[in-house]
């Protein structure tokens, strides 16, 4: 398996593996998890990816979610993002097809805004444009070590709110969920560095919101 840096300080392309090899092989899947506590971000090309295998493949991961209600999938282990519609064509732009995928596009962390958060999420592209579609990933680990020190220093001490139903222009969270914290600069399990998440408590509202997008922009990746 060799794994080839796909940006500057975390991602990775891996070869030479398959997701059906990490779902049946212990130590394949010791090698990929390795890689992805050190890279963050791994893309894995020209996959011949069923919903079976993919759920076989996430389940090495940790348990998977179930959907919430809302969203295409609801009550699986699968969210469904497209902008099909039923006739097989692309829908107008004023769908809520469309407008869904336009909200996707916003800067966000899956998961963080639930009180145990995910590890990860599992990406699979079944139908793609000609042009477009291009997935981003950020590292907060990078941006965070990056920081100036008295900013770290007091990002360490600060929480982060989180919330699943964030208004567009950030405004304040609404939902039954808006009021969980969590301590800002985080370790996730597994592997080192420390995380930011969304809207800082204890800085101006402003302030709070727009720390994490300027930091997101700082550590970017493109993934075709």
């Amino acid at each position: 398996m060799d794994a080839v840096p796909l940006g500057p300080g975390f991602a990775a392309e891996l070869r030479g593996v398959t997701l059906a090899d990490v779902a049946s092989d212990d130590a394949v899947y010791t090698a990929v998890r390795a890689a992805f506590e050190e890279h963050s971000v791994l893309v894995f090309r020209e996959q011949e990816v069923t919903d079976e295998l993919q759920l076989a493949f996430s389940r090495r991961f940790g348990p998977p979610e179930v959907t919430k209600v809302g969203s295409q999938g609801t009550g699986s282990h699968f969210v469904i993002l497209s902008t099909v519609g039923p006739d097989g064509k692309v829908v107008p732009p004023d769908h809520r097809l469309s407008l869904r995928s336009k909200a996707n596009q916003l800067w966000h962390t899956d998961s963080s805004f639930k009180r145990v958060p995910a590890l990860t999420s599992i990406l699979s592209a079944r139908i793609i444009p000609a042009r477009g579609g291009e997935t981003e990933y950020v590292s907060t680990r990078l941006a965070f070590e990056r920081l100036d020190q008295r900013l770290r220093n007091k990002l360490e001490n600060s929480f982060a709110m989180l919330a699943h139903g964030v208004e567009k222009s950030r405004q304040r969270p609404r939902g039954d969920l808006s009021g969980l914290a969590r301590l800002c600069g985080r370790r996730r399990g597994g592997g080192g560095g420390e995380n930011v998440d969304r809207r800082i408590d204890g800085m101006r509202d402003r302030a709070g919101n727009e720390l994490p997008a300027s930091m997101a922009a700082r550590r970017r990746c493109d993934v075709g």
